[in-house]
């Protein structure tokens, strides 16, 4: 008997979550080191691009989503993406050990909420239809109610960059990642339809020929360079341990949003995850 799709949509995104989770501390390392002897990322700089540690993390994160980007070819996004949350155990452990941070109680509690609410998605993920081309996935993109959530986010992404990130950026842990997460929402889309072209490309089916596949690589490009910036900022500001949940949840949370929308996935009921900030 052969491994169901969602079997192996399952084992890459575990594999995925371990390598994410070590990600988060080898960067932090690296970003810490670069901030002694030059601008923090935090503030705008760059230096940590020159720092190999960085690079490590960045390394194994691009593993990590490599393996996330295949199991979106074979699990649906609802399944795939709640069991990120054991990249917060990782990271978690790996920063009490690693950096010596180390959450208070409420923000154990807060990471065990994140887990158990993975579960129930787990457990409770619906169908989710299966696109046969880039340009069914096309069409899905460009109904109105998904047009309108692009177009919300991205201008919930500049009211975050131009206006509140000068202003409370260094002091509130939710503008760098709101960032990260709106803009996660839509890679998530774009790369659920490049693994779709890629999957039925090399069934035969050629999807490099349609301009639509191109549009989904850009939109894919720009969005992961947003989350990268972003994310370093976030990471050299504030505490791993407290970056690594909150931004899984805002991510989880827009990524379920923008997939129903845009897929019309019925959930029986509502899930509402809840990290407290220590």
């Amino acid at each position: 008997m052969g491994v169901s799709d969602n079997t192996i949509g399952f084992i890459l995104a575990l594999a995925s979550s371990a390598f994410i989770g070590s990600s988060f501390i080898l960067k932090k390392k690296g970003l810490k080191r670069a901030g002694k002897s030059s601008t923090p990322a935090g503030v705008g700089g760059y230096t940590y691009l020159a720092e190999p540690l960085w690079w490590a993390g960045m390394i194994t994160m691009l593993l990590g989503e490599a393996a996330n980007f295949v199991a979106y070819v074979f699990a649906p996004a609802a399944l795939v993406t709640p069991l990120g949350a054991l990249s917060i155990i990782v990271s978690a452990v790996l920063a009490h050990f690693m950096l010596k941070e180390r959450l208070q109680g409420m923000g154990v509690l807060g990471c065990l909420s994140c887990i158990v609410g993975s579960v129930v998605i787990v457990i409770h993920a619906p169908q989710e239809h299966s696109p046969s081309s880039v340009e069914e996935i096309w069409k899905l993109a460009t109904q109105p109610a998904f047009l309108g959530y692009a177009a919300a986010t991205l201008s919930l992404v500049l009211a975050l960059i131009l206006h509140f990130e000068p202003r409370y950026g260094q002091t509130n842990i939710l503008i760098y990642l709101g960032v990260c997460s709106l803009m996660g929402s839509l890679t998530v889309v774009s790369i659920k339809a490049i693994g779709v072209a890629i999957k039925l490309t090399l069934e035969g089916i050629n999807q490099v020929t349609y301009y639509q596949t191109w549009f989904f690589v850009m939109v894919a490009l720009v969005c992961v360079i947003s989350q990268l910036n972003y994310l370093n900022k976030a990471l050299d500001t504030f505490n791993t341990a407290i970056v690594s949940p909150i931004y899984y949840v805002m991510f989880t949370t827009l990524t379920i949003v923008a997939s129903a929308i845009m897929f019309k996935v019925q959930y029986p009921g509502i899930l509402v995850e809840a990290v407290v900030i220590p």
